[in-house]
């Protein structure tokens, strides 16, 4: 009897109370409760673990009980018994990691495992940086099936709802969300083509948005320095917003420039939040180049006097100096309009290649020109290709394969780019050590791969990558929490939790709390490291030693299970939630 008073107490005043003096009461009922009644059984149940709940407290020491999906109980809970049992030896326990910026999107066809993701405590991978899978018209699903590179698939959906249903029917071990791609519902209405759309054209993108939207969509999301992202006004961009606002959306993105304009990049999105009236994010929030390194102080400034007005402004980062993505970011926009087919034949006209090569000499202030930004040829580093013929170069510098081939860098990324029949991966040296140090503290920024989540075996071993496809959250709690001591552990939990799911406004996920579903990571936090470098970045984390997704556990002692209990999460716009 007296355990139920405690818990009536506690429900009429969880409001009131503390987070430690609601531990201590629930641990109090969960203790009265065992010494008056039979033992309690859960499905699962984890014991002697130091709960980081992601709510950025200090951790404390208890159990959790998991029943199906759900978490169930956490406290004390001595009486417990679970049909499975884990003993965490004193670990770290804490929700399960989201990454803000994951381009799983066909590594998890490939492979729905997921494993350098998973092995960083990841369980829910959010999509979407532009390019969204859907919605896609026939020319859309024909170009993506003649773009692939190494991983190869039918594309067998149509909307963006349909792709997110595709993957888990297929089987993934980690859950899925994505926003929609400004860039894809462009190509969708206009194709590449640089021009506005008529009036006809931009409501039927906004019909495009309302659709994912209401198929659970998380808002809509740009990359604005990639053709033909590049072709759209602000203008566009808020109506697209609007239509996404009254769903519950957000607004993320690729900013149209983290270099020579950046402030001017961050005015744009403070203007998008302001006139469609919607919360905005940032996405891997940089400083390129290094006469631009200095502006992060004024960039910090600027999104805290926005929050101090009111505006919903976060960002996301990846805890790297070096950035990836194609040699379509060393040439102008321009040169690229009409698509790939366009842009390399162009390639091939002396005229046009001269004056192309003059440009990715330029510091250009009108495009957003990496190759510049980085330095010099030896700043880039070449990842991926989609020609066997080419893929001898992966691993080099632009400028080694240039003296190779004895040639200017400017004539060797064009011809690579011709070659290949694509974009050319390619990872660029930018940022400072010091302005990701001064981030990551801050308290509205999370964390984002930017990266595929991939296997160091099979299909993946075909390219490079990226370091941060597989370093990126352990470097974090790593070398900046352990080593470094930028920010604490429990903050470090929070950034990777409840702060990305309360930003996504996502049910029921970014805690551990009854009632939640049991997306639920045991690490140490005193071995877990990253071990990819840019040498040799198909290197597995360390320190992760078992994951569950909605209460299903997918790493058993560092080890996958075969389990595939991945979910789609949904956005506040889908029409299914009550």
């Amino acid at each position: 009897m007296l355990s139920g008073f405690i818990i009536i107490f506690i429900q009429k005043n969880e409001k009131q109370m503390n987070r430690k003096l609601l531990l201590f009461a629930f641990c109090a009922a969960s203790f009265l409760h065992g010494c008056q009644s039979p033992p309690v059984t859960y499905d699962l149940l984890i014991r002697n673990a130091l709960i980081y709940d992601g709510s950025g407290e200090a951790p404390v020491q208890g159990a959790i009980g998991v029943n199906a999906d759900t978490i169930a109980a956490i406290g004390a809970l001595p009486n417990a018994k679970g049909k499975n049992e884990l003993d965490a030896g004193g670990m770290a326990v804490s929700p399960g990691f989201i990454n803000m910026l994951s381009w799983a999107t066909e590594s998890l066809i490939a492979d729905g495992r997921g494993m350098s993701d998973l092995k960083q405590g990841i369980t829910l991978e959010v999509m979407g940086e532009g390019w969204s899978m859907g919605p896609l018209n026939q020319e859309m699903k024909a170009g993506t099936e003649a773009s692939q590179g190494d991983i190869k698939f039918k594309v067998e959906w149509t909307t963006l709802g349909e792709y997110l249903e595709y993957l888990q029917q297929k089987g993934i071990s980690l859950n899925v969300a994505s926003f929609i791609g400004a860039t894809t519902v462009r190509i969708h209405e206009i194709g590449y083509e640089d021009r506005p759309p008529t009036a006809e054209e931009l409501e039927k993108m906004q019909v495009l948005v309302r659709q994912a939207m209401e198929e659970g969509a998380l808002g809509v999301a740009s990359a604005l320095i990639y053709a033909p992202a590049f072709y759209a006004k602000t203008e566009e961009l808020i109506s697209l917003c609007q239509a996404a606002a009254p769903y519950g959306g957000r607004y993320i993105t690729h900013m149209r420039s983290e270099g020579n304009k950046l402030l001017e990049g961050v005015d744009e999105v403070l203007r998008i939040s302001r006139e469609a009236r919607l919360p905005v994010e940032i996405y891997h929030l940089k400083a390129a180049g290094k006469n631009n390194w200095a502006k992060m102080d004024q960039v910090i400034a600027k999104i805290d006097k926005a929050r101090r007005e009111g505006l919903d402004v976060s960002a996301n980062m990846y805890t790297y100096i070096a950035g990836a993505t194609g040699l379509d970011a060393a040439m102008p926009p321009w040169v690229q309009e009409g698509g790939y087919d366009v842009w390399a034949k162009r390639l091939q006209d002396p005229e046009i290649r001269k004056r192309v090569k003059a440009e990715m000499k330029t510091d250009a202030q009108d495009w957003e020109n990496l190759y510049f930004s980085a330095g010099s040829a030896d700043k880039l580093l070449l990842s991926e290709f989609k020609n066997d013929t080419l893929k001898k170069y992966t691993g080099k510098t632009l400028a080694e394969v240039a003296a190779i081939r004895g040639v200017d860098p400017e004539d060797a990324a064009m011809d690579l780019v011709i070659q290949d029949g694509t974009r050319v991966g390619v990872v660029y040296f930018l940022m400072s050590e010091d302005n990701v140090r001064k981030q990551i503290p801050l308290p509205y920024l999370s964390f984002g791969s930017d990266a595929a989540a991939m296997a160091n075996e099979g299909v993946f071993l075909k390219s490079s990558t990226h370091p941060r496809a597989y370093g990126n959250f352990a470097r974090l709690l790593g070398k900046y929490v352990r080593e470094e001591k930028v920010i604490s552990l429990e903050e470090a939990v929070r950034k990777l939790t409840s702060l990305p799911a309360e930003h996504l406004k996502i049910k029921k996920r970014g805690y551990l709390k009854p009632g939640y579903f049991a997306d639920i990571v045991v690490f140490d936090p005193a071995t877990i490291a990253d071990k990819a470098t840019f040498e040799e970045p198909h290197q597995y984390a360390t320190g992760v030693n078992h994951v569950f997704v909605n209460g299903v556990q997918v790493l058993k002692n560092g080890e996958h299970t075969n389990a595939m209990p991945g979910k789609v999460v949904r956005g506040p716009g889908w029409k299914g939630w009550k």
